[in-house]
């Protein structure tokens, strides 16, 4: 049995050849294709299971899943991200956090199943009860997975990342798909998330070789908590900020406007939500190595936003300018009160995206009570607005709230990574200013061609292929305006980074 992380990455006894940067692009990239992955089939689910359940199927799939990240938020130990951050050899911790993280497992599977009828009884919803205790049972499979898999995001060997998340994710497609076909309710998405999460824990075990053992050295979990204890803060407020408003939006309208509200959420916030993930699962441990090296630090931080903005500002664009028509082509016009929701959380989802640079800066270069303070600031914005808006304005109200609590974050965001990178407000400037820009002439384009266009007048088919025109003549616009702004300030060189990118997960790049 081979153990460790020496063993582990000297079995054959070759260390990799590919540096810090290609490990880390080559990384981004497998994450991204795995992301990408994710939310084609995500889209494609939604589509189809849309079409068939209701919203209300929706919103109690959503208030389930609210308990659950309750329930295991309060409960985070932090402990996967100390190991990962720490630079000695972490052979002699994992028995001990594998140990901790089985305990912790069963305990909150038995907390959601008798807690499940007092759920019910908080949202109005009696049917959500059944459904909450089923899943339960997913804390119960996540507590056994195979610790080792650690390794692949310390090293940033996301190869094996991708293979062991995309089963899940295929599974869960299946699963989801075909039973929606058959039961038409609510337990299609419980299956398939049941289904994910099963071959999930299979696969950990088959992908490598670590075999954890229980272990009474809590002394050694002590240690990890020293580090775990701010991502435990840090996770509380996120969970705070990330799902007051579903709380609020469940417990005082409905379970409906929740399966509208949350689905807004998901389409908006579907492609910046996992730039934000990639960005977070490869720059944390990259940045754990290279934290005690300042300009590579910079060099590599302003690398990632550069290209974050890039991709997020038209997709943000997008989202916004065709958020009505996306609606009534491919959900049909059952769902069209989400529009303006949407639309607004697609921007909260891009200023989420660049505080979300910050966060494995923080955690990276040894200061997670940066993240805790930004996402304290967050839910003490949330706290306060979101009763009075949604009151107000509804599930519009919420997502205002949203937009709120995200912006607050870059009160502690810009200081904070100003400070670790040691530059000037100019190299933030000249980093955001180009994607703005080119953003700006795409949403023109997109206006302009939506003038001649009338889509519910046209069969579904036609309808389809003018929303796809329209799709790929705004990013030519977008791209041209890179490229002419490029050409006129060289400094910005985001087709350079792109090439780079290319080049290294190719293995060229010296």
């Amino acid at each position: 049995m081979i153990e460790g992380s020496e063993k582990y990455l000297n079995r054959n006894g070759k260390r990799p050849k590919k540096n810090l940067v290609q490990k880390m692009v080559k990384g981004g990239a497998y994450l991204s294709s795995l992301r990408v992955i994710r939310k084609i089939l995500s889209l494609i689910r939604l589509v189809i299971i849309g079409r068939i359940l209701a919203p209300s199927d929706f919103g109690l799939m959503g208030i389930a899943l609210l308990a659950m990240s309750a329930i295991e938020t309060f409960s985070q130990t932090g402990y996967r991200d100390a190991l990962i951050q720490k630079k000695e050899n972490i052979d002699g911790y994992l028995n001990a956090a594998w140990t901790v993280l089985i305990i912790r497992g069963l305990f909150i599977f038995m907390i959601t199943f008798i807690f499940a009828p007092y759920v019910s009884l908080f949202f109005h919803t009696p049917t959500v009860k059944p459904v909450l205790q089923v899943l339960g049972f997913v804390f119960f499979l996540r507590a056994f997975h195979n610790i080792g898999v650690v390794f692949f995001r310390k090293e940033l060997e996301f190869n094996k990342v991708f293979i062991y998340r995309f089963l899940g994710i295929t599974a869960n497609f299946i699963v989801a798909v075909s039973t929606a076909l058959i039961l038409r309710n609510v337990w299609a998405l419980v299956f398939g998330l049941l289904a994910e999460n099963m071959v999930s824990l299979f696969v950990s075990y088959f992908i490598h070789p670590y075999r954890p053992r229980l272990s009474k050295d809590f002394k050694k979990v002590q240690e990890l908590f020293g580090f775990g204890k701010w991502i435990f803060g840090s996770s509380i407020l996120a969970f705070i900020g990330n799902h007051i408003d579903d709380i609020f939006v469940g417990r005082i309208l409905s379970a409906t406007a929740l399966g509208f509200y949350q689905m807004a959420y998901r389409i908006s916030n579907m492609l910046e939500t996992e730039i934000s993930n990639v960005i977070s699962d490869v720059a944390f441990p990259a940045y754990a190595k290279i934290q005690t090296k300042q300009s590579k630090l910079k060099s590599a931080y302003f690398r990632i936003m550069k290209l974050t903005l890039a991709i997020s500002l038209p997709i943000t664009t997008g989202m916004v300018f065709l958020a009505s028509e996306f609606t009534q082509i491919f959900l049909s016009q059952k769902w069209l009160s989400m529009v303006m929701p949407m639309q607004l959380l697609a921007f909260a989802g891009l200023v989420k995206t660049i505080v979300s640079t910050g966060s494995p800066l923080f955690k990276g270069s040894g200061y997670p009570n940066y993240d805790f303070y930004m996402q304290l600031i967050r839910g003490l914005v949330i706290i306060g607005a979101i009763y009075p808006l949604i009151v107000f304005m509804g599930i519009e109200g919420a997502a205002v709230a949203v937009i709120l609590s995200i912006s607050a974050m870059l009160i502690i965001w810009y200081p904070m990574s100003k400070k670790i990178t040691k530059t000037s407000w100019k190299k933030y400037f000249d980093t955001f200013w180009p994607p703005f820009l080119g953003s700006f002439f795409m949403a023109g384009s997109i206006q302009l061609i939506k003038i001649y266009w009338e889509p519910m007048q046209e069969s579904l088919t036609i309808s389809i292929m003018t929303f796809f025109m329209i799709v790929l003549i705004s990013i030519f616009v977008y791209l041209a305006a890179l490229f002419l702004i490029q050409k006129k300030y060289p400094a910005y060189d985001v087709f350079g980074e792109a090439i780079f990118m290319f080049k290294s997960i190719r293995g060229k790049e010296k």
